[in-house]
């Protein structure tokens, strides 16, 4: 028996439009509803290489410099554009992606940079922000799968994070799973069958209804929704199964942490979860940079390449946005102990998909690589704009409510990228 996927029940953006073009959906089909259509069908993956990956060994190389390093470079599926010689894979790919190599941020430190870039630096409001991730399950929700809107794919361990959903309340917190995995004695054991669980369910929802009468409404919520959410997972242990991966495909993904959390993530997307995260770490390389860059990258390069591939395949990339980056660059002084330190004023990012122009090189450094050479540079404010619209978010008019205080999703004083848009 072949079964469908819940990709095969939705319409994909270029679906859409096509159907509206024809007259197929005469009727059937009009702006608004097409629009709410094709935004619910929208997907993120976000690929965060934390510590900071280089741009001069991956997105934006300079060879034959004194900061250029060893690395040879590469020509690209994009005429006259160049990768680093360990981006083999995604060299071929990079008329799918969009290039942004004129970032210029502000905070040089992790734990200034991390939160900045995952908030996207709106104006001071008085109120913690949320990262990405959780902005995206309050504005676009969980879906018709039904499943967690926000999860974490990460090493080390799992859980639940509030945290990272600011002044949205916890409900719109991640669900990280560590390695990949659920936590322990997360899925459900075969000793308890379907009827003594839902008799499990229903006495637990008697209980939280009692003790809910004496609760604030916002804490209740969330302990319920993500008791829900957990129970729905619970009955898909099959996206954790990495037994059930194809040799095949962990050939092409790399035999690798970073391999088998990015097949994970396609489980993940392929079941309809509207935000998947994969964290990757080790990439704060300040010393033996460049024996790290030959281990590290091409190990991204394979898993984000096969992806890349993966997604366009299935008809997916159409409706999902895919974003690569870190909290900074590295710079272009090569530091005593043969390592890059961190450096926010001249570095690039990757996305690829959904809203976004194929094959688009936006902004450039000078020869190099220590200065924006380009009319501007774009701090992450424009980024999150970028991503919004990407997503069909109207990024400079809609607002998020704290209580009764409405607040901008995106920095007020920013605006997208529009020559990376489609």
């Amino acid at each position: 028996m072949n079964l469908c996927t819940p990709s095969e029940h939705t319409f994909s953006r270029r679906q859409i439009l096509g159907a509206m073009g024809s007259g197929a959906a005469c009727g059937l089909m009009n702006p608004v509803i097409a629009n709410d259509i094709a935004k619910n069908n929208k997907q993120v993956l976000f690929i965060w290489l934390d510590g900071g990956i280089s741009q001069f060994e991956s997105w934006d190389p300079k060879p034959n410099t004194r900061f250029g390093g060893p690395f040879r470079t590469i020509p690209t599926a994009l005429p006259g554009v160049h990768f680093c010689e360990l981006m083999q894979r995604t060299a071929k790919i990079a008329d799918k992606l969009s290039i942004i190599r004129n970032l210029e941020t502000q905070d040089n430190s992790h734990s200034a940079g991390v939160p900045r870039i995952l908030r996207g630096d709106p104006d001071n409001r008085g109120v913690i922000y949320p990262y990405f991730g959780s902005a995206v399950s309050k504005l676009l929700g969980p879906g018709e799968s039904g499943l967690p809107p926000y999860v974490w794919i990460k090493p080390g361990s799992g859980g639940f994070i509030p945290k990272n959903a600011g002044f949205l309340g916890p409900k719109h917190g991640a669900i990280a799973f560590g390695e990949g995995k659920p936590p322990e004695n997360f899925l459900r054991p075969d000793s308890i069958s379907n009827d003594e669980d839902e008799i499990r369910n229903e006495l637990r929802q008697r209980i939280s209804d009692r003790f809910s009468q004496r609760r604030q409404p916002a804490a209740n919520e969330a302990q319920s929704y993500v008791y829900d959410m957990a129970g729905k997972l619970m009955k898909r242990g099959e996206l954790f199964d990495t037994t059930k991966f194809l040799p095949k495909d962990l050939d092409r993904y790399g035999r690798t942490q970073i391999g088998e959390h990015m097949l994970v993530a396609r489980n993940m997307l392929e079941a309809g979860v509207r935000f998947v995260q994969v964290t990757n770490y080790g990439w704060d390389s300040h010393g033996d940079h460049f024996n790290a860059s030959a281990s590290l990258i091409p190990k991204f390069d394979a898993a984000f390449a096969s992806i890349i591939e993966d997604l366009d395949e299935r008809g997916m990339l159409d409706s999902t946005l895919v974003i690569a980056m870190s909290e900074f660059g590295r710079t272009p002084r090569i530091n005593g102990h043969h390592g890059r330190d961190h450096y926010p004023e001249a570095w690039s990012m990757v996305m690829a998909g959904t809203g976004l122009k194929s094959g688009a090189v936006i902004g450039a450094t000078d020869a190099e690589g220590v200065f924006i050479d380009a009319p501007h540079s774009y701090d992450i404010g424009a980024v999150f704009h970028t991503w919004y619209h990407a997503l069909g978010i109207d990024s400079v008019n809609e607002e998020f409510y704290n209580a009764d205080q409405p607040l901008p999703i995106a920095h007020h004083e920013m605006q997208p990228i529009r020559e990376v848009l489609a």
